[in-house]
This record gives structure tokens, sequence and C-alpha cells, in this order.
């Protein structure tokens, strides 16, 4: 396969994205774990069994000595795209994105690795936190109800492709879990809050009218999520994110 470099459409520091004929191309560093691409791949299939439509797994293969995940392509633009040119239709936006991320968390997925297990081990090997914090952090999460819907893990409007029917389309399950859906829930609403807390807000608020959740269980996840997310080692989110720590009391 042979990929030319004005199709690239991503990079980052561990993966380029091309799209060619075959589909989407995900590219990856060769320092990239090996192990972290086969369960991506393996999470994307799991996914696909479930019944949702989403761009399938096509072929795990390698490309100049690196390892390349083909993933089919969906047409169309982000929601994201979407919310920035049309921000008066904001809240009719932010309602189809709720209704889709409750759509599914309805399903299940029993192969799945369990949400749970990835959070405790995040905060575990967090060396940004002292061990006090790490145990305060370990024994809320063990407080939390565990639940098995499936989780996206990075569910935000630039991971919702709408097609020009208006199909939306969910996309990049490398982070896709089975837990508690008010989990994945906080994760969205951080993910938001790191660009604009109004809009942040407005997701927590529609979120909770419409799975019937009380915002303050939501918000009790905020500081595991947020510790969760420091092993990405951006300096640029650290100082948010130990913000979102700090800011709870442990109970």
């Amino acid at each position: 396969m042979k990929l030319e470099q004005g199709n690239l459409i991503l990079k980052r520091s561990y993966k380029e994205v091309y799209k060619c004929e075959g589909g989407i191309v995900k590219v990856f560093e060769k320092t990239h774990p090996k192990s972290a691409i086969f369960n991506e791949a393996l999470n994307t299939v799991r996914v696909e069994e479930t019944g949702m439509d989403i761009p399938k797994l096509k072929e795990v293969t390698q490309i100049d000595g690196k390892w390349a995940l083909v993933i089919e392509y969906k047409d169309g633009k982000t929601l994201e795209e979407m919310m920035k040119v049309d921000p008066q239709n904001m809240e009719k936006y932010m309602s189809d994105f709720v209704d889709l991320q409750l759509k599914i968390q309805s399903n299940k997925a029993p192969m799945l690795n369990k949400l749970k297990d990835k959070l405790a081990r995040q905060i575990d090997g967090l060396k940004e936190l002292d061990a006090t914090q790490r145990y305060e952090l370990r024994t809320r999460l063990e407080s939390m109800p565990k639940h098995t819907k499936v989780c996206h893990g990075d569910y935000n409007p630039s991971n919702v492709i709408v097609g020009k029917n208006g199909k939306m389309t969910v996309v990049d399950w490398a982070h896709v879990t089975q837990g508690n859906a008010s989990a994945d829930a906080a994760m969205t609403y951080l993910l938001f809050a790191l660009k604009d807390q109004a809009v942040a807000d407005m997701y927590l608020d529609m979120f909770c009218k419409k799975s019937d959740t009380a915002k303050q269980y939501v918000q009790q996840w905020l500081p595991i999520v947020a510790a969760s997310q420091l092993e990405k080692d951006n300096e640029l989110e650290k100082e948010f994110l130990m913000k979102w720590i700090d800011v709870m009391d442990y109970q």
C-alpha cells in the first residue's frame, strides 16, 4: 500500500493517519507498543460485533516496517466542524450528540476490557500524585458502582462523522471499555471543559437530563477520570487536570 503525503489527515507523536483508496490508514511509530495497536484492532472488532454501525476494521498490516490498521472510511464532516461553523444550532447538535452516546452505552460487549481496571492501573502508575492522593482516588474508584455498558473512552464531537444524509457515525474506538456510563460522561465533560466551560456545562446538563442521572454522581467521577488522563503527559492539560483532582473533597 502506497501512502501519499498529500493524503495525510492527522499527525500525532505516535501515529499518522492517511486517507487512501482502501480506507483510513493509521500508521504507528515503531516505538508505539505492538500490544496497544493489536488491542485497538481487537476493540474495534468487538464493537462491530455488537451490531453498531461503525467503521469496520479491514486489515492489520505493516507499511515500511511500521504496524498499521486499515479501517473503513466514512464520508462526511465532523460534528466538531459543524458546531464551529453553526454555533446558533449548538443545542440541537448537543442533543443529537448525547442521544448517540446513550445509544452506544445501551450496548454490551462482554469481551471488552473493564473500565474500572483500566482506571485503577492508570492511577497506580501516576508519578505526579503522591501515595496519599493515589490511595484516596483508588478508594473512591472502588466505591463506585460497577456496570458493563459500552464506554467509548474518547467521546467528543471530533470523533463523530456526520454524513450528507445527516446520519452520525462514531469513529476511533481505541479507548473503548465496558463500565459505568457516568465515568464515560465525566471524560466527555472534561474534553469539552478543556476548550469551553459553557459548552461543557451544556453537555453535562443534557446528559444528566436525558439519562435521568444526578449531576453530583457524574461529578464524583471527575477526579478519577482527570487523574487517569495525566498519563498522557501533556503539559498544557496537566494544570487543568490537577485542578479537577484537587477540586473535590474526598469522601
